[in-house]
């Protein structure tokens, strides 16, 4: 860690992130780095890049995991629980505001335009961490076909996830040990 912040500093960082970011929990990766490695300097590129490893690979919302993992890491559990509370705080207030007044502008031509311009803002902040993350995973050519065969298989062939899951953590496993018995030799 460079330097570590104050719980106030850590609160209204996960506010800010909570409040700004539409999309779900992909669409806050860039604002989430933006804020905790370029901004605060409160943790390097590498780090944020290993925790956000963890947080996608961890059961729950991607959002809600990277909180806990930050906050885990700058104040233990207590750290945690107050990220969490910060990150998921203004989603909630929007969506308790929303449930109130729906009724009152629910056909409102305005407030339709305003979320159907708020989406190519959102696949816009999606699509910026998914380049990010195909850069630092040093995805070429070869690797980008990977996931072209997986949308085949799932969407067209009906293939389960699951069954590919099970299938790339045995390939993993077999090329790891191929790797590893042909380095010892």
């Amino acid at each position: 860690m460079d330097n570590k912040p104050t719980y106030r500093q850590l609160i209204v960082t996960f506010l800010k992130i909570g409040a700004f970011t539409f999309g779900g929990g992909y669409a806050m990766i860039s604002l989430i780095e933006n804020e905790l490695v370029t901004k605060n300097r409160w943790i390097d590129k590498d780090t944020f890049y290993e925790y956000l490893s963890i947080a996608q690979m961890s059961p729950g919302i991607l959002a809600v995991n990277i909180s806990i993992l930050m906050g885990n890491l700058f104040f233990g559990k207590k750290g945690a629980v107050v990220c969490v509370i910060a990150t998921c705080t203004p989603a909630f207030m929007t969506i308790l505001l929303i449930a109130i007044f729906f009724v009152q502008f629910k056909d409102n031509n305005i407030i339709g335009k305003i979320f159907k311009g708020i989406r190519p803002i959102v696949v816009a902040l999606i699509a910026m961490p998914v380049f990010s993350l195909c850069k630092k995973a040093k995805i070429g050519i070869a690797t980008a076909f990977i996931p072209l065969i997986i949308i085949v298989l799932v969407v067209f062939l009906k293939v389960s996830p699951i069954y590919i899951i099970v299938v790339a953590v045995a390939a993993a496993i077999v090329w790891a040990r191929l790797r590893q018995h042909s380095q010892k030799r």
